[in-house]
């Protein structure tokens, strides 16, 4: 069975990182074993200029795997970027859920972290053509979906628990 997945989404510097921080050891708590996918429209590098995995790549691989016994990581050329379903049948099907931080465009169920301080208004809007599933802000949003406060991770957990999650 596909692991359920859930896209946790925003304007920009509203607090996405730090709900999943707080949210995935929660969910982990209940037994549930959590996978995430980070979306970075800029490109990123986990390797660094004078490892070995590195200088595996700069000679030429285009696959290059590290592992020990508790951890392995893949760095791998692609020519273009791989959806959620991709991301997802490849690397986490034995999860029970997955949670993605951006890929505000991958027509997945969302929930909006909106933060009053940070912008004027929500991502989303209320009765339009989205995914939006749930809100998360510090004031009382009324966007047609459950609203918890940014702080009832519990809540939150819940929510997603009762309306998503699968255990395998």
């Amino acid at each position: 069975m596909k692991p359920t997945m859930i896209s946790i989404v925003s304007k920009k510097n509203s607090g996405k990182t730090t709900l999943l921080e707080k949210l995935i050891p929660e969910l982990k708590n209940r037994g549930y074993r959590i996978g995430t996918i980070k979306h970075d429209t800029h490109g990123f590098s986990i390797d660094h200029e004078g490892k070995d995995t590195y200088r595996h790549k700069a000679a030429g691989a285009e696959t290059v795997v590290i592992s020990c016994p508790w951890l392995i990581s893949v760095i791998k050329d692609v020519d273009q970027e791989k959806s959620l379903d991709q991301l997802s049948e490849n690397y986490l099907q034995d999860m029970d859920l997955i949670l993605t931080e951006g890929y505000k465009l991958g027509g997945k169920p969302q929930i909006e972290v909106y933060r009053s301080t940070a912008h004027d208004s929500p991502l989303h809007v209320k009765g339009g053509k989205n995914t939006l599933v749930a809100m998360v802000s510090d004031i009382n949003v009324d966007m047609g979906v459950p609203c918890f406060d940014i702080n009832d991770i519990r809540g939150l957990a819940d929510f997603i628990e009762k309306t998503f999650i699968k255990k395998s």
